[in-house]
């Protein structure tokens, strides 16, 4: 009875007022509901600098994975082409003092990228793979002979005719596929490196631009670990090393795509006399 007349002696503006309590209660409780929903269900955010958005739940598709998975097994150490053998001159330059610890190596592979072997080496690749893809036989076989000739040095030809060879016949055992033998047959008698591994991924289908990431990485990995056994340098500091290079590499595969092939030329000067002078030291632990 109380609560009654309580309720009947309610003034007009008593009870506008309470209207409006009860409308600001639900909007406030609507906005809470509603950004606890959409924090719930936004992805999660990747800790890097491009603060990129990714979708955990999605799957590769079938054509990536196998891309992957090859790339992974094809420019991996322990991919049987005897990379570990040849150091492209960084023998010779440790000898003369011009690689002296990380620095200077970090330096020098830098100038080897941008400038030298290793932007050379990705237009090679680059052309190789558009050539096949596309079927350009004859353009293949330009490319090839370039690169076969495109050396500085004869323990230079060696390094890339030899790892090309063993390459392209590791390939044909175990990673056969359709056109693979025809693309073979077009490029020649002698393929290098770089076009083995342009040709063979393109004959498999994959894509050029993670083939011409995933060659980079490997070549320069590789020039690492001879630089690290040499200098010599711990693992912590090589990775430092490979770490630094990151930005280099990508922005070297950038080029290599745009790139065509009157664009290619080197400025290595120095590291082009290390691969000629190599084969005069006293002592080496590489063949190049």
């Amino acid at each position: 009875m109380r609560l009654r007349r309580l309720a009947f002696k309610s003034t007009p503006r008593t009870i506008m007022h309470r209207i409006i309590t009860l409308m600001m209660i639900t909007i406030m409780t609507s906005i809470v509901t509603t950004t606890i929903i959409t924090i719930t269900t936004t992805p999660m955010l990747m800790t890097t600098s491009d603060r990129v958005l990714v979708d955990d739940r999605r799957e590769m598709r079938d054509g990536e994975a196998a891309a992957l998975y090859r790339l992974m097994t094809w420019l991996s150490p322990a991919f049987p082409v005897g990379g570990f053998s040849y150091s492209s001159g960084i023998e010779w330059a440790v000898e003369a003092g011009d690689i002296a610890d990380a620095g200077t190596l970090r330096d020098w592979l830098a100038a080897m990228l941008v400038d030298g072997a290793g932007l050379s080496d990705g237009i090679f690749l680059a052309h190789a793979h558009r050539a096949v893809e596309t079927g350009d036989d004859a353009g293949l076989r330009e490319v090839a002979e370039l690169a076969a000739a495109f050396v500085p040095s004869r323990e230079r030809q060696l390094e890339t005719s030899a790892q090309g060879r063993a390459f392209i016949d590791i390939a044909r055992s175990a990673w056969t596929c359709v056109g693979l033998e025809q693309a073979i047959a077009a490029a020649g008698a002698t393929i290098v490196y770089p076009v083995a591994v342009g040709l063979v991924s393109a004959a498999h289908g994959i894509p050029l631009a993670p083939t011409l990431h995933a060659f980079l990485h490997a070549l320069i990995s590789n020039w690492i670990s001879a630089g690290g056994r040499l200098i010599p340098l711990g693992q912590t500091d090589c990775q430092r090393v490979l770490a630094s290079l990151e930005a280099v590499v990508a922005a070297t595969a950038q080029r290599a795509v745009a790139a065509t092939l009157d664009d290619i030329g080197s400025a290595t000067f120095r590291a082009d006399l290390a691969s000629l002078r190599h084969e005069a030291q006293y002592t080496r632990l590489f063949r190049s």
